[in-house]
């Protein structure tokens, strides 16, 4: 399935955004808030990044998948600190040109591979891999179902899938619905909820962690430290552009507050 108009607009913005978290003052907010340096979009701090490692036992010899990798949090990392061999893909390039060089300074122990990949038509044969993670990825695509079934077709049969994804509340209509919405990513909207979305697309679930309220404590700190070094985010983006940043973490921040988005890290195998 070809990109729509708004994925299309949206791979564009990330590939801006990799650019800019590259900026030294990016580094120092994304150290003290998520607890890592690379530049990433999506919101996995270290702590999760350690228990998604432990949920997929990642180890030297082992290979993961990551979608939507961006500039290489946390797949970087995990390679760095289990030894095991990552491919990380996405479609913007710059991201992925960002990591090639982060692994290439860092040498972790683990081997590293790079592709640009639309995550509903990967380019890798059936049952390639031994885990498969993504980081608040399935929110930014439209076609959610393409994606997990592209997933179950390059994992192993004895593989797991560890994803976390940001999804709008149940049994929300009207201003609280058009709400969650504005606040979410731009895909948040799925077609059913994301446990039947994954026993339609050949998934069991082994566990679900509810991840709302550590998603609303790393806004705040995200908010606190941002505002700690204005001056320099000014420079950055722009006071036009830094104010529109500002109103759209309060906006998701609301939203989380009201009970309106949530966030959850699936764990899930092969059914």
């Amino acid at each position: 399935m070809s990109p729509s108009p708004q994925e299309q607009a949206q791979t564009e913005r990330f590939a801006s955004s990799y650019e800019r978290h590259q900026s030294p003052v990016m580094h120092r907010v994304e150290r003290r808030v998520w607890g890592c340096d690379y530049g990433g979009t999506s919101w996995t701090t270290r702590d999760e990044a350690d228990r998604i490692a432990g949920l997929l036992e990642l180890r030297p010899g082992l290979r993961i998948l990551d979608l939507g990798s961006g500039s290489g949090w946390p797949a970087l990392y995990w390679a760095a600190a289990t030894g095991c061999d990552a491919v990380l893909t996405d479609l913007p390039l710059t991201g992925l040109r960002i990591a090639a060089a982060r692994a290439a300074s860092d040498r972790p122990p683990g081997n590293c591979w790079f592709s640009v990949a639309d995550g509903t038509a990967l380019p890798f044969a059936d049952d390639s891999f031994e885990a498969i993670s993504h980081s608040d990825v399935l929110c930014c695509l439209s076609d959610k179902a393409g994606a997990l079934q592209s997933c179950a077709r390059v994992l192993g049969p004895n593989g797991r899938m560890v994803f976390s994804v940001i999804y709008i509340a149940p049994n929300l209509s009207g201003a609280a619905y058009d709400r969650a919405e504005d606040a979410g990513p731009p895909c948040v909207e799925a077609e059913a909820d994301y446990p039947t979305l994954l026993n339609r697309t050949g998934w069991r679930i082994a566990g679900q962690i509810d991840v709302t309220e550590n998603f609303a404590e790393t806004i705040r700190r995200l908010i606190r430290e941002e505002e700690h070094e204005s001056e320099a985010m000014a420079v950055l983006f722009g006071e036009m552009a830094l104010a529109e940043r500002w109103a759209g973490h309060r906006l998701k921040l609301a939203a989380l507050e009201d009970g309106l988005l949530r966030r959850e890290i699936f764990n899930v195998d092969r059914g």
